[in-house]
């Protein structure tokens, strides 16, 4: 069951590329996560409201609870914030997109590499997963276009580290505080924070500007894409996330969500019309193969003692 939350998750994210691609040209970059975010944040708040009044649907508010929650949520919302706006800076500065997919889909190598430090230990087929996956995600982005490494490209580097402690937070605090909650609370630090860079950089100072901007603001070409941005990559994806990561490892968490690229690369296809090429292909067969062999449950074998007992 959180596999398959973990597995929407992506699809939702995936085709969300489309969104954030039309929304953030037409709102401006800032302006597009600032709003998702706060907007995502609003729609949870009647769901956890409703769940509340079912006894026992939810974990006791006690007050060691609440401040697990806040904290969870400040950590989880700043890692956030740093991470959509330094891939929005990145891809400012001029990384491609299907550079920065790549390097931002990294967070499935860093995921495991970083979790050694936690003591979270992979089994060899997650390893060889991951090295499957990360030549399906080249074979799915580059498109041969991989160039050298600049200051752009460093800054989705970046943005992979801000996702991969964004993924092992989430799995140290999903099993203590309500899935929903966390993702309320995260949304709510993600989009105040996104205010300051939204005036300051894209609203402007002078009345034309910012009367520029909400021209720009008040249109269906932006807020179509920041309503599905921020009712579903938001409030469902992120909360499923969150729930479906519990009991999950997160390097394999990792490995299924990085399908959003795969996604997005079938949703530029089926909606804007977009061809696939033959690497894209294999691409995506390789990012398949590599989800279903980190599923994969290898049973040990057994070491008998002299008495013949299994150890």
């Amino acid at each position: 069951m959180h596999a398959i939350l973990l597995f929407i998750t992506a699809i939702i994210w995936g085709l969300a590329f489309v969104a954030q691609s039309s929304g953030g040209d037409t709102a401006g970059p800032f302006t597009f996560n600032c709003i998702r975010s706060l907007l995502g944040s609003a729609v949870l708040v009647p769901v956890f409201l409703i769940f509340d009044r079912r006894k026992g649907s939810l974990e006791d508010n006690d007050k060691n609870n609440r401040k697990t929650l806040i904290k969870a949520g400040i950590i989880c919302g700043i890692l956030m914030f740093l991470a959509s706006n330094i891939q929005q800076l990145g891809i400012y500065m001029g990384c491609d997109a299907g550079k920065a997919g790549f390097l931002t889909a990294t967070y499935i190598l860093m995921v495991p590499i970083f979790g050694l430090f936690l003591k979270k230990k992979c089994g060899i087929n997650v390893w060889v997963a991951v090295a499957i996956a990360v030549v399906g995600l080249y074979m799915l982005c580059m498109q041969g276009n991989a160039g050298g490494i600049g200051a752009a490209d460093l800054m989705m580097l970046a943005c992979a580290v801000c996702f991969t402690f964004h993924i092992l937070t989430v799995d140290h605090y999903s099993p203590k505080v309500n899935g929903v909650k966390l993702s309320c609370v995260q949304f709510f630090v993600s989009g105040t924070l996104g205010i300051i860079p939204m005036f300051f950089l894209e609203a402007g100072t002078g009345r034309a500007a910012q009367m520029a901007w909400l021209s720009r603001l008040m249109t269906m070409e932006a807020w179509i894409p920041i309503l599905y941005a921020g009712i579903m990559s938001c409030g469902v994806a992120y909360t499923f996330q969150i729930i479906g990561q519990k009991g999950t490892d997160p390097a394999v968490a990792s490995l299924i969500m990085s399908l959003e690229s795969v996604f997005a690369v079938i949703g530029g296809a089926l909606i804007l019309g977009e061809r696939m090429t033959a690497n894209e292909l294999i691409g995506c067969c390789f990012m398949f193969s590599a989800i279903i062999l980190a599923q994969l449950k290898f049973k040990k074998k057994a070491v008998y003692d002299a008495s013949g007992d299994a150890r």
